[in-house]
């Protein structure tokens, strides 16, 4: 830390006070203003990403919603296959235990459905 006894502190104290003095007028301070200000967005706008790293990061965010996609898919895939699986295994378990209550004579067979007789070929008119 400096103290006021220093001369390296004195160099300072005078230096400020010249650059301060240089700014009395309020039109030289809203230059300095401005330019501050105007650097700054420079500085800010020098700071971001370039092209070439806003094109990669284009490039891995489309992947990312690709592989996303392609999850929530085979999840899908997945839930209607084992809803199909589970309706297939019940109907069976149904279809053995209908042929259970027959054998136990719990229920009555079902009749048999007759295929429908052709239609009859309609007479002819006479004359």
């Amino acid at each position: 830390m400096l103290k006021k006894s220093d001369p390296k502190t004195c160099s300072v104290y005078l230096s400020c006070f010249i650059f301060a003095s240089n700014f009395k007028t309020n039109e030289t301070m809203k230059k300095l203003a401005t330019l501050l200000v105007v650097g700054a967005v420079a500085f800010m706008y020098a700071c971001g990403p370039s092209a070439k790293e806003m094109e990669e990061k284009r490039i891995a965010d489309s992947i990312r919603v690709a592989d996303s996609l392609a999850m929530v898919q085979a999840e899908q895939q997945r839930i209607a296959d084992s809803i199909a699986k589970a309706g297939e295994e019940k109907k069976k378990a149904d279809s053995i235990a209908h042929q259970d209550s027959i054998k136990k004579h719990l229920i009555k067979p079902a009749k048999a459905v007759k295929a429908p007789k052709p239609p009859k070929p309609a007479k002819k008119a006479k004359k």
